[in-house]
């Protein structure tokens, strides 16, 4: 293998496993960006990637790779940015071990992010979380887990990585009733319960092993849900749920959905947008202002108390038409 093998080694197992002693969540997000990078950059330097030199990845490669991922992959320009991020690491990492290359990564750490567009959040009104939470068949074992995953995503609005790792440790349904996850960053945090949630908690519970280490929702082997099971749960409950709720049916719910429909349902309660901050574990109180900008209601209310403009109604003149044939070309 080349130096450059050793360095990318060293990079995650010194730097980012031992060093930083980053959450595996972002080993793998590494891991991830490093496979599909060294494959392109194997097919368009036509070497194999364990025989690839740091001189190989310079910021024109860099650059391409990133233009793949948009138009090759269809991946978003978050995506892009996301995995930008990543080879940006590695790259600082790089300019300490191989001072020789310190123009070409100059060069590739100039490279910018990307600025996307920012779409308003989607969320869930009062009637159509009530009947996303009726969905499920509470006559059946896979029905009560399922509305106790629901209804604890709903009100505390925790990640679906969170609701995937909690254990029955991590759930106190009795008094002072509140959960416990450790979000991103290994960040722990304590969310209240609301009676409702916490009896239907205590009542899933029940049906669960009493281990402290046992998985809160499992599958019917008894593994604990995955990401990508508990996102077709929603799913498909969201469908059946269109039934009686058609408004439903135009919607993509995702269990992010759920996160912002706690956010939401906060700030219609009067709640300050610190408060949910912490509630939801984000790390700067300026990531919950997309909240204010998703609620339509708090801007009517702004509309209404705002004085009207004294301004006599225009009467409609239309263009010269010589001036309108100017104007389209």
């Amino acid at each position: 293998m080349t130096s450059l093998a050793t360095l990318i080694q060293a990079f995650f197992t010194e730097w980012l496993m031992t060093q930083r002693r980053v959450s595996p969540a972002t080993v793998a997000a590494y891991r991830d960006t490093f496979r599909l990078f060294l494959q392109f950059a194997a097919t368009t330097r036509q070497r194999a990637p364990s025989s690839l030199d740091l001189a190989d990845l310079d910021a024109t490669l860099v650059a391409s790779f990133l233009r793949h991922l948009e138009t090759g992959r269809g991946n978003t320009v978050r995506t892009r940015n996301a995995r930008l991020a990543a080879l940006r690491s590695f790259y600082r990492f790089a300019q300490l071990q191989c001072p020789e290359h310190a123009a070409l990564i100059a060069h590739v750490l100039a490279i910018p992010q990307k600025r996307g567009e920012r779409k308003l959040i989607s969320f869930l009104e009062n009637q159509e979380a009530d009947a996303l939470l009726a969905a499920p068949d509470r006559s059946t074992w896979a029905g009560r887990r399922d509305h106790a995953l629901l209804l604890l995503a709903i009100q505390a609005g925790l990640r679906v990585s969170e609701l995937a790792a909690l254990r029955r440790s991590d759930l106190h349904p009795g008094p002072g009733a509140h959960v416990r996850c450790q979000g991103k960053g290994r960040k722990e945090r304590t969310t209240p319960m609301t009676k409702q949630t916490a009896a239907a908690i205590r009542d899933w519970l029940t049906e669960r092993p009493p281990q402290p280490a046992t998985p809160v929702f499992a599958s019917h082997r008894g593994t604990p849900l995955t990401r990508s099971a508990i996102e077709k749960i929603v799913a498909r409950h969201a469908q059946s749920a269109s039934a009686s709720c058609p408004p439903l049916a135009s919607k993509r719910i995702t269990p992010h959905t759920l996160r912002h429909t706690c956010a939401m349902r906060l700030l219609w309660a009067g709640i300050d947008t610190s408060v949910i901050a912490l509630w939801l574990g984000h790390e700067r109180a300026e990531t919950t202002q997309v909240y204010l900008h998703a609620d339509l209601v708090l801007k009517e209310k702004a509309l209404q108390r705002t004085a009207p403009l004294h301004v006599p109604p225009g009467r409609y003149q239309p263009g010269d038409q010589l001036l309108a044939f100017l104007e389209s070309l």
